[in-house]
């Protein structure tokens, strides 16, 4: 319900307990992280269009969804590219950068 409704940061909190209850590579556990988000959002939105498909902005709903996709691909390009280390700390830095803008700047 979580990732469906809200999101932020649903990613980071897979990536985040995967890699503590996993043995996998990074690479590995956000390959399966960005099939389980895909599952999730697919979910929210069937549902969302099924209860509020009036209240649905298509032109937004359409340019989100086009800048994700670009994203994800770039995204999961570069990522296999990186090591671990540096995957790792381009995370937490991304993250961080999303939590004081969250927290200081909305």
């Amino acid at each position: 319900m979580y990732g469906g409704y809200f999101g932020a940061a649903q990613g980071i909190l897979i990536v985040g307990l995967m890699s503590v209850v996993t043995l996998e590579s990074l690479q590995r556990i956000t390959a399966v992280k960005n099939v389980l988000t895909t599952v999730v959002n697919g979910v929210a939105a069937v549902t969302f269009m099924l209860v509020a498909w009036e209240s649905i902005d298509w032109r937004v709903t359409a340019a989100i969804a086009a800048g994700a996709t670009l994203g994800g691909l770039g995204g999961a390009k570069v990522g296999r590219r990186l090591s671990p280390n540096v995957l790792r700390v381009t995370i937490l830095v991304i993250g961080t950068i999303a939590l004081v803008r969250i927290l200081f700047f909305d």
